[in-house]
């Protein structure tokens, strides 16, 4: 099975304009997660779909592939999506990996092409981890606080998701006892098929109540495959605005690069 990883990288960031070409350890943002992906295990080609000639020409310059997509596509599925079209590629697995995520390590997006490629059933994939009891305290009190950083998940015996969440889930009476909470992590990997059809539903009432796009393929009946992985000991950081690239270049400096 061919896997095909995707890299939306819009150039227009309401917060950070020009996000993708940001430099972070003297290395272009969306050079490293280029390079990151293109690491991972079980995937077969990496191409950065952008809307921005400046992307375009950058990530050409720096050895990578790019393709140029539809400014109206409205969110990263969409223009994953729209980059599989214009490729003309017959890969059957696609794994959209967030433009902003230079500190994803390569081994938990090859968790996920592993996994749809070990089971031709699974229509769709994404990671979780098991968060530490001190950083599921310090999220709880963040969220009283208004907090809407952070996406925890619940999945049923079969490893299937039954809900995602930007509040913490499951409600646990006290710290520390009974199930773990799972923290979400922002990568999905789809068959070509469901990606197809998750493009073409509409805006569902979760999905917006929760602004949460994932959950759309829940309300239509399309089943997402949590796959357990592990930062073994690396720390994870998104790139929002500019203070944000400050933080992982100093998570770099503190921990070494990925690759």
């Amino acid at each position: 099975m061919s896997v095909l990883a995707v890299i939306p990288a819009r150039y227009g960031s309401t917060r950070f304009p020009g996000k993708p070409l940001a430099k972070i350890a003297g290395q272009m943002m969306v050079e490293r997660v280029w390079r990151i992906a293109a690491a991972a295990d079980g995937v077969d080609r990496v191409v950065v779909a952008t809307d921005d000639d400046r992307i375009m020409d950058a990530v050409a310059q720096a050895g990578g592939e790019a393709v140029m997509t539809d400014p109206a596509c409205r969110n990263g599925t969409e223009r994953a999506l729209d980059a599989l079209k214009r490729l003309n590629s017959d890969a059957e697995i696609i794994i959209n990996v967030q433009g902003d995520a230079p500190l994803i390590p390569p081994w938990v997006i090859g968790g996920v092409a592993k996994t749809l490629r070990a089971d031709a059933s699974l229509q769709m994939a994404t990671p979780a981890v098991e968060l530490p009891i001190e950083t599921e305290t310090r999220m709880r009190a963040d969220k009283a606080n208004g907090s809407s950083s952070g996406t925890t998940v619940v999945f049923n015996k079969a490893m299937d998701a039954m809900y995602f969440s930007k509040n913490v889930i499951p409600f646990r009476r006290k710290v520390g006892e009974g199930t773990p909470v799972y923290q979400h992590i922002g990568l999905y990997g789809y068959r070509r098929d469901a990606l197809e059809q998750l493009v073409a539903f509409e805006p569902t009432p979760f999905e917006l109540t929760e602004s949460l796009e994932q959950l759309r393929a829940l309300e239509n009946g399309i089943p997402i495959r949590v796959v357990l992985t592990d930062y073994k000991g690396r720390s994870a950081w998104s790139v929002d605005a500019p203070e944000d690239a400050v933080r992982v270049e100093e998570i770099i400096a503190r921990e070494g690069e990925l690759i």
